[in-house]
């Protein structure tokens, strides 16, 4: 019996419409003649989805008993009974109770496709083991119902039923998820806009996952090794030269003309793991790569242009990005280089061959020292090979008549492998052609002359001399490389700190140049930079530079008093003293001295927007204050003057109700003159940082109803939802208060007659929200942000209804006290202003 298959329908978020799809799909197949049953279904009180359930066979659910409760849980024993094509059964990760066949849904789901039935189940991103802290992190939600990936990703078919999240909000706004009671509480937490945004895109991002992994396991089922353009992949191919830059640049704008198209780098090392590239260019290209959203990888192979390819090839890249080849005229003759060679390989690849300032101007290979071996063992070489090649001659020259020539060419040839060993090649030829001239004077006939009579001795001394060299150049060699390697490993070390300073946020200038000095061994590093007045004319005084930072001892005051200087910019050395560096510790040397360049910059970028800030927001204050006085202070003034001008005018006889209602105007205009007044300096004193704060636990059960009772007539218009269980915020319990008063007023004034106001308070891991939601006008998503710089009247107001300081003023209090005020719509049409507090420490986490 062959198994069942299975398919899922996957979804961001509950009410997304999953067990609606699996139902419609259940129906269509019965409506093509296919034997489908409900195992279990979950309709959740949504009349839609029980309609669909209509003229279905449902299989009976098992009835269990748990610490005294009943509950019914699918009876997969039931659903393998009645052996249907195809079973219908609801949240894949659900826990069975105690006592049931299995555990997990899942496991009886596998049971059943082990019975050869098809099953189609459904399931949230939020329930897969891998995103499940992630969507915790996201919603403040823990998730204790979870699936392992490999079981949905086993699936023969997965579906993602989508829906945005606007559209979400507005189907539970109108009652089509959860009962109208839950509405409300559900869409200020769990199903707020930024989660089921973020819950989107994490299902959208598996879903893709499990695309690519299907498309990788087709071609490779099938054998394909051509490259389908599902999605556009940019390659570009890295040497570690200069032109780096240039190319990664180009990809990344040539990825960006196709939405979505991913950028990878990418550089091939030989096959013994030594470049020849400079691994501080290498680490500035994989810098940059990452900084423009791209991936950097290395590969290793000896045939660099079928090494990009496979390489390629194995991402599914459309496109290979190569720079012009550096090499001179002559060297394009002997070879066709690797930019030729791949394009003659690359099959459905497009290669693109990109100009640079370093074309034709040979390639650059990294300084290194001219001995490979130290000087004693050169020595050692050297006198083995002057001493030793006569000194052998003595001793073989008794045993002239009884070895013969090849025997004494392998004496010979073994001191010369030795001196190889001991001092490299030269030494080693030396002995090589020394060694030579012996066996030809005392060991060849006729002795004594440097002439050979047989042909074979000729050849096995030739012989010789070519073994000899051939094992000394490869000794030197290998000897080169233990160095190189040595060299490499060193530098990747250095690199690495460099990179974990970073990482841990140790980026500033002085612990970089600290680390410097250490690291090289130097008595003093200097970060100079020229003066403004010195322009950028080449100039070594000490009075046209000047010293940013320094290390160490005496520093230097202008690069000429150094033994090293690394150019960062025009504007900008790094000068040390200690000696003059190696080639190879320079490129390093590079890497820290640009990462203290970037340091000083940001330091500077963050000197400069502190100072700007408060300038800013005194003006802004400033111009808010002058529009307060031209208008909005002269509104209730002139409304008052008026009203007291009526009353003293004894022109006219005032009855008693005019007069009253003349006093009620003025009063009332003066009320509203006070507040404005009291408001502006409240903003004044918040500008300053003067304003006075006593922080301290609050209650929101006490302050809340103080709020309400604050609005005076219209409190009747408010309702509540607070539970008495919230934790203490951290707040000043006056300013919250009036905080409150401000934003229920606001509500209540643009909310139709007919419709409350609902306030409402959550918990989401360390905050607690306070939701004041109105049914007004609301305001365009892109005004949020102006709606709280004073004298604003956006949407949610009328031009003659109050000078729109008090949100401003609103979030001012809150971002004292240490929350946050933001604007949200209302699903269904409205505005929601959450304000977001503190939890006071030492409070039980939720």
């Amino acid at each position: 019996m062959s198994r069942g298959r299975l398919r899922v329908y996957l979804g961001a978020a509950p009410g997304v419409g999953k067990t609606y799809a699996m139902l419609g799909e259940g129906r269509r197949g019965m409506e093509r003649g296919r034997d489908v049953v409900v195992g279990f279904v979950e309709t959740h009180g949504r009349p839609r989805t029980a309609a669909l359930l209509e003229g279905m066979e449902v299989i009976p659910r098992r009835t269990m008993t748990h610490r005294g409760a009943t509950f019914t849980e699918l009876d997969a024993d039931a659903v393998i009974a009645r052996g249907p094509k195809t079973a219908l059964i609801d949240e894949l990760a659900h826990t069975n109770v105690p006592g049931s066949r299995n555990v997990k849904r899942w496991q009886d789901i596998d049971d059943i496709l082990d019975a050869g039935i098809d099953v189609i189940s459904t399931v949230n991103i939020q329930h897969l083991e891998s995103v499940n802290d992630v969507v915790q992190e996201i919603t403040g939600v823990p998730q204790r119902e979870t699936v392992p990936d490999e079981v949905v990703r086993r699936a023969d078919q997965v579906e993602l039923v989508d829906m945005s999240p606007e559209a979400l909000r507005r189907r539970m706004a109108h009652g089509n998820v959860y009962a109208p009671a839950k509405v409300d509480a559900a869409l200020s937490n769990y199903f707020r806009v930024g989660n089921l945004t973020a819950l989107r895109e994490l299902a959208l991002l598996w879903v893709a996952g499990k695309v690519d992994d299907q498309l990788d396991r087709y071609r490779a089922e099938h054998g394909i090794a051509t490259t389908w353009e599902a999605r556009e992949r940019v390659v570009v191919a890295l040497t570690g030269g200069p032109e780096g830059d240039t190319l990664v640049r180009r990809a990344a704008r040539i990825a960006a003309r196709t939405k979505g198209a991913d950028l990878l780098a990418v550089h091939v090392t030989s096959a013994d793991g030594l470049t020849g590239a400079d691994p501080a260019g290498l680490a500035r290209r994989r810098t940059l790569v990452e900084s423009m959203g791209g991936s950097y990888h290395q590969v290793v192979g000896d045939d660099i242009p079928q090494a990009l390819l496979d390489f390629a090839r194995g991402v599914n890249a459309t496109q290979l990005v190569l720079g012009a080849s550096r090499r001179g005229r002559f060297a394009q003759i002997l070879s066709r280089g690797v930019g030729v060679e791949t394009t003659a390989r690359s099959g459905s690849i497009d290669v693109h061959m990109i100009t640079h300032d370093e074309v034709m101007k040979g390639r650059r290979r990294p300084a290194r020292s001219r001995a490979a071996l130290t000087r004693k063992r050169r020595l050692s070489g050297w006198a083995l090979a002057v001493a030793g090649m006569p000194l052998l001659t003595v001793l073989l020259s008794p045993f002239r008549d009884v070895l013969s020539l090849p025997s004494e060419i392998l004496f010979f040839l073994c001191l010369t492998v030795g001196v190889a060993l001991a001092g490299g090649m030269w030494p080693a030829v030396t002995a090589a052609v020394g060694g030579s001239l012996l066996l030809n004077w005392y060991f060849t006939p006729p002795i004594g002359e440097f002439t050979i009579n047989d042909p074979e001795n000729l050849f096995a001394l030739v012989v010789f001399v070519l073994v000899a060299a051939a094992v000394s150049s490869i000794v030197d060699l290998a000897a080169r490389r233990t160095r190189q390697a040595a060299r490499a490993s060193a530098d990747a070390e250095l690199l690495s700190t460099l990179a974990g300073h970073v990482l841990r946020g140790e980026a500033a200038v002085p612990s970089l140049m600290e680390r410097m000095r250490e690291t090289f061994g130097f008595t003093s590093v200097t970060l100079l930079e020229r003066r403004p007045e010195a322009g950028r004319t080449p100039d070594h005084r000490s009075d046209a530079w000047r010293i940013v930072a320094t290390s160490g001892g005496a520093p230097s005051t202008s690069p000429g008093q150094s033994d090293t200087d690394v150019v960062i910019d025009d504007d900008m050395i790094l000068a040390a003293r200690g000696g003059p560096m190696d080639a190879a510790d320079r490129t390093v040397l590079e890497s820290f001295a640009a990462e203290a360049a970037v340091a000083l910059r940001q330091e500077r970028l963050q000197e400069a927007a502190e100072r700007a800030r408060p300038l800013a927001e005194a003006d802004r204050m400033r111009t808010a204050l002058l529009a307060a006085v031209s208008h909005d202070l002269r509104t209730p003034l002139a409304s008052a003057k008026a009203a007291v001008e009526s009353l003293g005018n004894t022109d006219v006889a005032w009855s008693d109700h005019d007069r009253a209602e003349l006093v009620d105007t003025a009063k009332e205009s003066l009320d509203k003159l006070d507040r404005l007044v009291a408001n502006l300096l409240d903003m004044s004193r918040l500008q300053a940082g003067v304003l006075g704060l006593t922080p301290e636990p609050v209650a929101l059960e006490e302050v809340v109803p103080r709020a309400v009772d604050d609005l005076g007539p219209v409190r009747d218009r408010i309702e509540g939802d607070v539970s008495v269980e919230l934790p203490e915020i951290v707040a000043d319990p006056a300013l919250l208060e009036r905080v409150l008063v401000n934003l229920m007023s606001n509500a209540v004034r643009y909310s139709p007659p007919d419709e409350p106001v609902l306030v409402t308070a959550s918990r989401h891991g360390e905050h607690v929200e306070i939701r004041v939601i109105d049914r007004g006008p609301g305001i365009p998503p892109e005004a949020h942000d102006r709606v709280f710089q004073p004298f604003q009247r956006l949407g949610d107001r009328d031009n003659h209804a109050g000078v729109g300081l008090g949100l401003a003023l609103s979030r001012g209090l809150t971002e004292a006290m240490g929350g946050t005020l933001v604007p949200e719509e209302t699903p269904g049409g409205g505005l929601t202003m959450i304000l977001t507090m503190p939890v006071s420490p030492g409070t039980v986490p939720a």
